[in-house]
């Protein structure tokens, strides 16, 4: 049996992720496989840790990558820090609200969960009633909820966290690499983020960081594997972390000097990670998220120049993600399949009470250039009126072009 070769159909990615990456990333993971202990690798692996706190915008000793998805990073900081029976408050505001309580509800938390209407955020009175109740270990909240377009304001409740001493633990994933975090200034204990969004690699990596007190946590239900584990090893004396895979505390052995043999590491994978992380640093910060607000703009601009309604709380929108109402006359999956099929881009639907009402736009880390947006924009419209649905002609892409005009 002959077997094709992959050769996949040129895309233009601009759904909420994944998104393109980066040409330098793809290049660097073609390189020469290291050993996972071989000193240039190692010493790669702090480096991108040092590149990581930067971008996290933190002093953590321990910000360094898992090799799994978003999700598996979610559930190594989540199950490492929240034990058993500990008291976890979670305002939810769409999908991604709800995978917290999942995860945590699976290790023995006992969650509460405080809901707010999809396209909305939570204000922080709404969030210190709850805490004001008091013996919550920890408030879990996500940062940019793609599944609506929102982005929860952060800093303020991280004062509440403070106040009321509970951890706060901040879903990044959509959001790091493109929106200004400030992980210790907002007094974040705990923040975790994926690869294949803004951070423009592909998915397969989490970064995670975390501080003293959460790492307090693992070490006190630290339990190394017998086949590794020295005489030096002590049982911690809180229950153990249920996974061995996503075990914080052995996990911060790996990464340390000590280098514990707990898996094989993910080389490619630590190859991109590393490479987009110097890339956006090579770019600038400050240069980068204004990238992003101003490509943001631009969409914004000529998606409401051709009468459609973007969807939500304006106010608090992500400046890498835009949800419009899906106007009469079309359905989603024409709109998308049409999209796709017919210019090779992809945009994205939703989920819940979402599903089949809003489109989602993504501008995020490589995707997000003043050519896609317009690309975007100009096979949105042609979609648009090839279904008969009533948009001016032109009035999309000049409007984008008079934003950039004026930057």
């Amino acid at each position: 049996m002959n077997f094709k070769e992959i050769n996949p159909s040129p895309r233009l990615l601009m759904c909420p992720g994944p998104v393109d990456a980066d040409p330098r990333v793809l290049r660097a993971m073609s390189y020469h496989i290291l050993g996972q202990f071989d000193p240039e690798f190692t010493a790669l692996m702090t480096e991108t840790m040092e590149m990581a706190r930067q971008v996290f915008q933190t002093k953590n000793q321990q910000t360094y990558v898992v090799d799994t998805t978003s999700r598996g990073g979610l559930e190594t900081v989540l199950t490492g820090a929240i034990c058993p029976g500990d008291k976890v408050l979670i305002p939810a505001f769409g999908r991604f609200g709800y995978l917290l309580s999942e995860i945590l509800e699976r290790c023995g938390a006992e969650i509460t969960l405080i809901e707010r209407e999809w396209g909305t955020v939570f204000e922080p009175d709404e969030i210190e009633a709850e805490l004001k109740k008091g013996g919550y270990k920890a408030v879990a909240c996500i940062h940019g909820e793609t599944s609506t377009s929102m982005m929860q304001p952060m800093e303020e409740i991280g004062k509440l966290c403070k106040k009321y001493d509970a951890l706060l633990i901040v879903d990044t994933v959509a959001t790091l690499g493109g929106v200004d975090i400030r992980v210790d200034e907002w007094g974040i204990d705990g923040c975790i983020a994926g690869t294949q969004k803004c951070i423009s690699a592909p998915s397969g990596s989490a970064l995670i960081t975390y501080n003293d007190k959460i790492s307090a946590i693992a070490h006190a239900r630290k339990k190394v594997e017998k086949g590794i584990r020295t005489s030096s090893d002590v049982d911690g004396k809180l229950p153990g972390i249920p996974s061995n895979y996503l075990d914080m505390a052995q996990l911060e052995d790996y990464w340390s000097p000590r280098r514990l043999n707990h898996h094989t590491e993910a080389t490619c994978m630590q190859y991109a990670v590393h490479e987009a992380l110097r890339c956006i640093l090579t770019e600038g910060l400050e240069e980068r998220f204004a990238r992003h607000s101003l490509n943001d703009k631009a969409l914004c601009a000529g998606l409401e120049a051709m009468g459609l309604t973007i969807f939500g709380d304006r106010k608090n929108k992500m400046p890498v993600v835009t949800a419009i109402n899906i106007p009469e006359g079309i359905d989603g999956p024409t709109l998308r399949g049409q999209m796709l099929n017919d210019f090779g881009i992809e945009v994205a639907t939703s989920f819940g009470p979402l599903d089949g009402k809003i489109i989602r736009i993504g501008n995020m880390g490589y995707s997000s250039q003043k050519r896609n947006i317009l690309l975007t924009l100009g096979a949105l419209e042609a979609v648009l009126l090839q279904n008969h649905v009533k948009v001016p002609a032109g009035e999309g892409v000049a409007a984008a072009l008079e934003v950039y005009k004026n930057a």
